[in-house]
């Protein structure tokens, strides 16, 4: 998945104010304790992030976008 696309993502689900403020925010467990941004300038894949998305919000990810 390209950046542009998790980014595109995560806008649709949380909104584009709130999407900012999840991911530089949120700690996530299945992203060992970091935030998405944290993951993402570690290097962690895009799609590997997405996922641990999906698994800590799977209420709010519509299944078109899993």
């Amino acid at each position: 998945m390209r950046l542009t696309d998790f980014w595109e993502r995560l806008e649709k689900v949380f909104g584009p104010g709130y999407a900012n403020s999840v991911a530089h925010d949120q700690v996530l467990s299945q992203l060992g304790g970091r935030t998405i941004e944290q993951a993402l300038a570690a290097g962690e894949e895009t799609g590997s992030v997405w996922r641990a998305v999906v698994s800590a919000y799977p209420d709010r990810v519509p299944s078109r976008l899993r």
